[in-house]
């Protein structure tokens, strides 16, 4: 498995027999270079997207056409994804399990909001969530914009997921210190990894408060195109 920072909130992970893109945030991504776009983008099998904010959204019809890779999100948004152009995956619902090849993913909930579109009349895009991603028997959570919520007590419960990946960076989301809280008491991981932070400098730049906040778990920050194995 290899899991690769594009960026902001967006990954690319490379599990079992899927290249998933997971919110790719493409043009206009401040921490991603131009010359890497082609490979952050080629041979995906799947897009999924968290919310409709733009920096989550903005490049997904897009890509699933020049890639041929199919999005899925919570009903709404998938559904005014398609209407767009992008290729029709699922439109699901929280607590739904979609099979992705040999991996699976999961929407639970997040904490945050979500609506689609510039100017004066963003649409309503359906609730914001997270992802728990099973493949090569390791459950993968990536919680998508999220503040600490009680929600994550029985998700650590239930899906038990070994890698959290985590927005971190404040303003928006939970922040470096929320981020640490959340890990250590609903859940067990072995390795985290922040994201949704150094994008922009009213969001953290460095992850120090979340490695001090978590002894004993591998906390990772991530290099943008730079996979990291697992």
């Amino acid at each position: 498995m290899n899991i690769i920072w594009l960026g902001h909130g967006s990954f690319r992970i490379e599990i079992g027999d899927q290249a998933l893109l997971i919110d790719p945030w493409i043009n206009g991504n401040p921490m991603l270079p131009e010359d890497q776009v082609p490979a952050a983008i080629d041979g995906a099998t799947h897009i999924l997207v968290t919310h409709g904010h733009f920096d989550h959204t903005a490049d997904s019809v897009t890509i699933s056409q020049k890639t041929g890779a199919p999005v899925s999100a919570i009903f709404e948004l998938g559904n005014l994804l398609f209407a767009k152009g992008a290729i029709q995956g699922h439109a699901y619902g929280r607590g739904g399990t979609i099979q992705l090849g040999n991996v699976t993913a999961t929407l639970v909930p997040a904490s945050h909001s979500s609506s689609i579109g510039e100017d004066e009349n963003p649409r309503y895009s359906g609730q914001e969530c997270g992802f728990m991603i099973r493949g090569e028997g390791k459950t993968i959570y990536h919680s998508g914009d999220t503040d600490i919520m009680a929600d994550m007590q029985w998700m650590g419960d239930y899906y038990k997921p070994d890698i959290g990946i985590l927005s971190a960076g404040g303003y928006y989301t939970m922040d470096m210190a929320a981020a640490a809280y959340a890990a250590r008491h609903f859940f067990h991981f072995g390795t985290v990894i922040p994201c949704h932070y150094r994008t922009f400098p009213t969001l953290e730049q460095s992850a120090d408060v979340l490695r001090d906040g978590l002894p004993g778990v591998k906390v990772i920050e991530p290099e943008v195109m730079v996979p990291i194995p697992l």
